[in-house]
């Protein structure tokens, strides 16, 4: 047996010369069709042929799916499954699956890793390791709109594993709250994920993770400054506790949120009047 030819672009993604034996579950991997015959045969449906430019995603394990014509070539793609933020069941149902490239994501997709494998000085540069979490996020993207064509935006099992993440992600940053360099790039980067792909997440929950992230923050402020009355700790302590590093920017965030000040709202508070109100919007 012949060593399997890799190339490293990074620890994200791995481009291939052929797909490897058996063994390997918690990759997946995308053939990009470069020139020849290839056919895909998945069970119920009629044959169809991939045309340069086409992909596919595939499984060691379901080599059956393919069919080699004479003098055919495909560069294959390996990225983990965990770090596409979808279920394992969905993932398995798009393999097999023929992502033409002729429009939308299966144009962007196709350009880029074209791309991505024709310059081979990016294969071990820092550009190239920002270009494979790129290139994550796209597959990402294009797995979910393979799902959702599948079964309809609705019951989508992409977009519950959309919301599973989310949910994952909003427990994170409750944990971290605290911390000052909590940043879109520091949550992206705990969770295996692109921070493009996490700003689609929020994206989609419509609002922004700069937002949720701010809004915990101040919730958190205004909850601690009604429960320290006797003005023993001051605002600036509490807005540095919390992770706002500038006091005057905490104060006009806090009043553009709650329609006053954090000194107002404490001493509100403090006269009894949001004793039993602390977890509303102040008036």
């Amino acid at each position: 047996m012949t060593e399997l030819s890799m190339t490293r672009v990074s620890d994200l993604v791995r481009m291939l010369s052929a797909m490897p034996d058996e063994g390997e579950g918690e990759f997946l991997y995308l053939g990009l069709h470069v020139r020849g015959t290839v056919a895909l045969t998945r069970a119920g449906e009629d044959e169809a042929f991939l045309e340069p430019g086409d992909m596919v995603f595939c499984d060691p394990a379901r080599r059956d799916v393919l069919r080699f014509g004479e003098d055919s070539l495909m560069t294959y793609f390996r990225t983990t499954r965990r770090h596409l933020g979808v279920a394992e069941p969905d993932l398995d149902r798009v393999v097999g699956v023929p992502v033409r490239h002729g429009a939308g994501m299966g144009a962007l997709v196709s350009g880029f890793l074209s791309a991505l494998a024709a310059e081979a000085e990016f294969h071990r540069s820092a550009m190239g390791d920002r270009l494979a979490r790129s290139a994550v996020d796209l597959l990402a993207v294009l797995v979910m709109e393979l799902l959702q064509a599948e079964t309809g935006p609705e019951t989508s099992g992409a977009s519950k594993a959309g919301g599973e993440m989310l949910s994952r992600i909003r427990a994170f940053i409750e944990e971290h709250l605290t911390e000052p360099e909590l940043s879109p790039e520091s949550i992206a980067r705990a969770h295996h994920i692109s921070v493009r792909y996490l700003h689609k997440l929020f994206q989609d929950d419509g609002t922004t993770v700069g937002q949720w992230v701010r809004q915990r923050r101040l919730d958190a402020c205004r909850q601690e400054l009604a429960r320290t009355s006797n003005r023993r700790t001051t605002v600036a302590a509490v807005a540095h506790r919390w992770g706002f590093s500038s006091p005057s920017h905490f104060s006009r965030t806090f009043r553009d949120a709650y329609g006053m000040s954090p000194s107002e709202w404490q001493a509100w508070a403090a006269s009894g009047a949001g004793s039993a109100d602390t977890d509303k919007r102040c008036p």
